[in-house]
């Protein structure tokens, strides 16, 4: 009886997917693929399964499964699938999300795999979001910058200089800007900092700060200087001396912000450039809105990103052809196909030629003129960020932000307590 139940067992695990036990292939030789995707508006969303259904279309022997995955849960779902031996061929991801995975040997080196096409289209800035060690674990491919979107009636009214990539604020000039702005009842800029560090850092590299120095044996240590002070002593001014912006948005996600800005609450919120798309949804007929370049330092634009990869899992045992597939999705065409599902810019110099990111409609040229100031976070290879981020940094700025400590002791839990955290990662 059990000898029947064992072969009955065997044979139905046999007949369902995902257990032929031969890595994604099929007896009549064609080859599965999963790539997982993080795609969640509609017209990435669309755009991503149209380019699936395409490959799958010209080649009937390497077929691509489809996976919805979370940007919510995506860390913890990938470390889950990976230890389980049931990771996805092909993995969307971002790259301040990589560094754990890559060191702990789950992603493939992608250097030999990837054609010389796609090594070549995307510039070297980018690819070093995406390096860790001597290897390469991800394609970056989508990236957006930090603007400042603005009520463009106000900012006419105000006689305020107009910023543009080719002359933009100052981080004083922006101060002053916002100060001008505020009255009525209203703030000259509301600043979201639900999640403060990546945003605090990323915009610091435009003033010249790093933060993170590593030494000549490739530790890392927290060194909290005049330049990593000159974003967050912005913020911490408008928020607690000029009264021009508000404290309560300081706990909000971007998203919280747009009802006030439509409202009329706020002249300027600080948004990553994809908001765009939610504005042009969500605005009331005939608002009238601009995006502006972020505020310029000592190192002019420049800023860090975390762009979106493609990684191919270490286990898969289909990397030539998962590579193939990364390839055909990040052909120029399709990649700006991509990038404007996503309302965000494309890595690759051919596809950020494309005239449609080009336009002046919805300020798509001004977002477009900010990618070659577009660096690797500062955080990008730093192992033990992500607990230094929880622990230290987060809860850090956000005291700091709100008047309830000051730069002294901002300085100081950075390096102290962040320090003592990075040490149990280099040992």
């Amino acid at each position: 009886m059990r000898t029947r139940w064992l072969i009955a067992a065997l044979l139905l695990c046999l007949l369902a997917t995902g257990c032929t036990g031969d890595g994604g292939g099929s007896d009549d030789g064609r080859i599965t693929l999963r790539f997982q995707s993080l795609a969640w508006q509609e017209e990435s969303v669309e755009a991503n399964k149209d380019l699936v259904e395409e490959w799958n279309a010209t080649h009937p022997d390497i077929e691509v499964e489809y996976v919805q995955g979370s940007w919510d849960s995506v860390h913890d779902q990938l470390l889950t699938s990976f230890e389980g031996g049931e990771a996805p061929d092909i993995i969307h991801d971002a790259s301040d999300d990589l560094a754990d995975f890559a060191y702990g040997g789950y992603l493939a080196d992608l250097r030999e795999l990837l054609p010389e096409r796609l090594k070549s289209d995307i510039p070297r800035r980018s690819w070093e979001t995406t390096t860790f060690g001597d290897g390469i674990y991800g394609v970056p491919f989508l990236q957006e910058p930090r603007v400042l979107i603005a009520n463009a009636t106000w900012l006419r009214e105000s006689g305020v200089r107009i910023p543009t990539p080719e002359d933009p604020w100052t981080w004083e000039e922006f101060r002053d800007a916002a100060e001008e702005l505020s009255g009525d009842g209203r703030y000259g800029v509301a600043w979201p900092l639900k999640e403060p560090v990546s945003a605090t850092l990323n915009l610091s590299l435009s003033a010249g700060g790093q933060l993170f120095h590593r030494d000549a044996d490739g530790k890392v240590e927290v060194r909290f200087e005049a330049a990593d002070a000159v974003v967050p002593k912005t913020v911490h001014d408008e928020v607690n001396t000029d009264e021009s912006a508000p404290g309560t948005t300081l706990g909000m996600g971007g998203s919280d912000t747009l009802p006030g800005f439509f409202g009329g609450r706020y002249a300027m919120v600080p948004l990553g450039f994809s908001y765009r798309q939610q504005i042009v949804q969500q605005a009331p007929e005939g608002f009238d809105w601009q995006v502006l370049p972020a505020p310029a330092g000592a190192e002019g634009l420049t800023q860090g990103v975390s762009p979106q990869t493609l990684s191919i899992a270490e286990d898969s045992p289909h990397k030539e052809e998962a590579a193939a597939f990364v390839d055909f999705l990040l052909r120029p065409e399709n990649m700006v196909r991509l990038a404007l599902g996503d309302w965000m810019l494309p890595t690759g110099t051919e596809a950020l030629k494309d005239p449609d990111l080009r336009t002046t409609e919805h300020d798509w040229a001004t977002g477009t003129a900010l990618a070659e100031h577009l660096r690797s976070a500062p955080a990008q290879s730093v192992r033990g960020y992500p607990e230094w981020k929880d622990k230290v940094a987060t809860p850090a700025f956000q005291e700091y932000y709100s008047g309830a400590i000051d730069l002294d002791e901002l300085r100081e839990r950075l390096e102290e307590d962040g320090n003592l955290v990075l040490a149990r990662y280099q040992r």
